[in-house]
């Protein structure tokens, strides 16, 4: 049997093959008004890249504007503004980014972070030579998006190696928070002190920080050994303006379930982090399906995640305490199809969403809640024969939006009053 299946992971197939065989994107926006480019973009064409890909994402500023960032029909990195609630797009900018290749598939795709006073920063994961290789890019713009200064590398490690599935966040007095996938130990370990090599399960978290938002960073510094390798981290606000992370973790000898940390207090190598799901998915490969958390305004945080417990694969909504322990229910989606949900709160209302295969087309569903997720309706979204990124979810000052790319374009969705 393949690693990644087991009998009791069948289902998860359709996916696999659909991470494996990727898809083929169209122009970032089919409503695009005619092209204007500003100082610090570029409009030349550079050579389109052999599997283009949906994977956007997408932020509000705070006079209303989305912003969304990904991957036009060439292959560029693409950056436009709607001032519609995303019923059309201004012409696409794109960002000057030299010979920069861009991952914008499945878990990996490029971000977008709005500041204070015009600050917007772009990341990306760009490939380097060796295969399942990359670093870690940011684009900095103090104009909001009508300039950026050339992309830095986030992280001071600068081997060729895996520095990919970056998220980054702004902590309530304004420090930039970036964690990413990182091989760097496993690498280490291959020699081992005496040069006999050591086992290492997986890769690891690590973090810097930049208190000047982005123009420089603090020290890579380790969060946890032994993270899944390939599945996106969630971040999401701790009460005392902090914030906190959760990531899939390979718990000895090799369980897939998820970690919880509060960024800050980083473990000592060697230490586990807290254990935020009990699946004990035994898998020796990684599935590609990362988690979502969000803050629960009564305290603690909502989450969301993929697995296998005993058998039953599907997607799973539970709440972690505030160290990340997982306390009350745990509940299945109301679809048994359901895979790379997302989930996002404010005040009372959360929000799950994800989409679902069917045989014959792809679903946008979502789930939403206004009592604090205690008891959720269904809400039918949209639906595809086409290829599609995963859904996401976004906050446009109190409300609650989604958004999905197909090839037949984008979607933006209002889930919360």
């Amino acid at each position: 049997m393949h690693p990644l299946l087991n009998a009791g992971a069948l289902r998860p197939l359709a996916w696999l093959l659909a991470f494996a065989l990727g898809a083929s994107a169209p122009a970032l926006a089919a409503d695009a008004k005619p092209a204007t480019h500003a100082s610090g973009m570029h409009a030349k064409p550079k050579t389109a890249k052999a599997r283009s890909a949906l994977a956007i994402s997408v932020a509000a500023a705070e006079d209303g504007s989305f912003w969304m960032v990904g991957l036009d029909e060439q292959g560029r990195l693409a950056l436009q503004r709607s001032t519609d609630q995303g019923r059309s797009w201004d012409a696409p900018r794109l960002p000057d980014i030299g010979s920069d290749g861009v991952a914008a598939d499945g878990e990996s795709r490029p971000k977008i972070l709005l500041g204070k006073d015009g600050l917007m920063l772009l990341s990306y994961s760009s490939p380097l030579a060796k295969p399942y290789t990359a670093q870690v890019r940011l684009l900095r713009s103090t104009d909001m998006g009508r300039s950026f200064a050339p992309p830095v590398t986030v992280h001071a490690d600068r081997q060729v190696i895996t520095h990919r599935f970056e998220s980054l966040a702004f902590d309530a007095q304004g420090r930039l928070h970036t964690l990413w996938i990182d091989k760097r130990d496993l690498e280490a370990s291959k020699a081992g002190p005496t040069g006999e090599g050591v086992p290492y399960r997986g890769a690891a978290i690590y973090r810097n920080v930049s208190v000047d938002g982005g123009l420089s960073f603090g020290p890579d510094t380790r969060v946890a050994d032994h993270s899944c390798e390939c599945c996106r981290i969630a971040l999401a606000p701790a009460p005392e303006g902090g914030v906190v992370a959760m990531w899939r973790h390979v718990f000895a000898p090799n369980e897939r379930d998820h970690a919880f940390a509060r960024l800050g207090e980083d473990l000592a190598a060697g230490t586990a982090p807290t254990r935020a799901t009990q699946d004990r998915w035994a898998l020796d490969g990684c599935p590609h399906h990362g988690p979502g958390l969000a803050r629960d305004a009564g305290g603690g945080y909502h989450a969301v995640w993929f697995g296998d417990r005993g058998g039953l694969v599907s997607v799973r909504y539970g709440r972690l305490d505030e160290a990340g322990r997982p306390v009350g229910e745990v509940r299945l989606l109301p679809d048994e199809a359901a895979e790379h949900a997302d989930v996002l709160s404010s005040g009372p209302h959360v929000v799950i969403t994800w989409r679902s295969f069917d045989g014959q087309r792809t679903r946008w569903r979502a789930w939403v809640s206004e009592d604090g997720g205690q008891r959720f309706a269904l809400r039918e979204l949209g639906r595809t024969t086409q290829d599609s990124d995963h859904p996401k979810l976004f906050l446009a000052g109190s409300a609650i939006y989604g958004h999905w790319r197909s090839t037949e374009g984008v979607r933006i969705e209002r889930l919360t009053p």
